[in-house]
């Protein structure tokens, strides 16, 4: 199966949560969006209650989390900011 790499950013509290602030990964062709969140959910037990990915951007632009990824793409999860 063909295998397309991908840089993950994460910002605020998701890169507090993951440790990281972007990732390399390496995932099968055909992953969506939506298919790398689920797994920050199980890898990260304190995202596990949010189903549904936060805003979501593939290279620098909003997207559907059910867009597919292609090699090469940069993909961006950024979680809503609270403050005052």
């Amino acid at each position: 199966m063909r295998r397309v790499k991908v840089r993950l950013l994460c910002f605020a509290v998701l890169r507090d949560i993951t440790g990281r602030a972007e990732t390399e990964l390496e995932l099968a062709d055909g992953t969506r969006a939506r298919d790398v969140w689920q797994s920050l959910r199980a890898q990260h037990g304190q995202l596990a209650a949010y189903e549904l990915p936060p805003m979501t951007a593939i290279n620098e632009s909003y997207a559907s989390p059910d867009q597919l990824l292609r090699d090469g793409d940069e993909l961006a999860f950024i979680p809503p900011v609270a403050g005052g």
